[in-house]
């Protein structure tokens, strides 16, 4: 068994900087328009603008009694559109007009899904363009690790992604309707590692990849989300599937800051400009 849990536990704030990626120095106002990253996450939302950085706070803190993302869907988009408004007034500056967003979406979403998130980004920042890039792409670019084969969990606070990469691009994936906040709710750990490993024997399965996951394993699989910061689970999951689990340099932050890469690029297209 091999395990590598150099993570850190605990509370995270309710707003606090995120990392942001390298300033962009080629682009300008006058030439490109301004790049977005959002995340709606079940238990937090996350908002990185080009310039400016990034910020977070619960998903239902404005939504009220319920959720306003259930299991990564969007379950109320009116509460969506207030946490991610409150967000921006996080920053001093309005933010310029006609922007282009990228939007971070679980493995997998059905075109509902991703209707509703867009309905959502249209809303806040009535962008002149809005992109979609998987959240486990996007962790992937962030933790600086989308060269080459790459297995790859996600495991969020009430959805788990599990998915193999080539060159940063997704070639089969799973999820589940299972995260940390399952634990906290008295689900046993081991039962979110074996839904983990169930993921990865499946992807070994997937005609779409008969290849790729061997070759993957041989790094072992990385962890990002919440999942990565809770080191009895990582524990379990190596125990499980017995090859080295690793966290990502920055777990928590790395879907963000390769989502604002995205962004950065797509805003810097001709086509875009």
């Amino acid at each position: 068994m091999f395990v590598s849990t150099a993570v850190a536990s605990g509370q995270h704030p309710s707003i606090r900087p995120a990392a942001e990626p390298p300033v962009d120095t080629q682009a300008t106002a006058e030439t490109s328009p301004t790049a977005i990253a959002v995340i709606l996450g079940s238990s937090q939302t996350h908002l990185w603008v080009a310039g400016r950085g990034g910020v977070s706070c619960p998903s239902s803190e404005t939504a009220g009694t319920h959720a306003a993302v259930r299991r990564g869907r969007v379950a109320d988009g009116s509460g969506c559109v207030g946490v991610l408004t409150q967000l921006t007034r996080q920053h001093r500056d309005p933010i310029p007009a006609d922007p282009v967003v990228v939007v971070c979406r679980p493995v997998l979403a059905t075109m509902a899904e991703q209707y509703a998130l867009r309905r959502v980004a249209t809303a806040v920042f009535a962008p002149s363009r809005v992109l979609f890039i998987d959240t486990v792409r996007a962790a992937a670019i962030g933790a600086g690790a989308a060269t080459g084969g790459l297995l790859i969990a996600d495991i969020g606070a009430e959805l788990s992604e599990v998915a193999v990469l080539q060159d940063g691009r997704v070639a089969a994936a799973r999820r589940t309707d299972l995260g940390t906040r399952d634990l906290k709710r008295g689900t046993p750990t081991e039962v979110l590692a074996q839904a983990t490993t169930r993921m990865v024997g499946e992807l070994r399965r997937d005609p779409a990849a008969p290849a790729l996951v061997p070759a993957a394993l041989t790094r072992g699989l990385m962890v990002v989300g919440d999942g990565a910061m809770t080191p009895s689970l990582m524990s379990q999951i190596a125990t499980d599937l017995r090859v080295l689990v690793r966290s990502a340099a920055a777990p928590w932050t790395a879907a963000l800051n390769g989502a604002g890469l995205a962004a950065m690029a797509a805003a810097r297209h001709p086509a875009i400009r």
